[in-house]
């Protein structure tokens, strides 16, 4: 099958992955609605 090191490779990039688009997508909304604000 797999070998367990890949494995716990590929979690540990999985979880850094959604700890970035934690920040990433409320940071971008805030953007976006601060660009529409400007823009209206």
């Amino acid at each position: 099958m797999s070998n367990p090191q890949d494995m716990k490779a590929a979690t540990s990039t999985y979880e850094s992955f959604i700890s970035a688009l934690k920040w990433t997508v409320p940071l971008l909304a805030i953007l976006t609605f601060i660009i529409i604000l400007i823009i209206s």
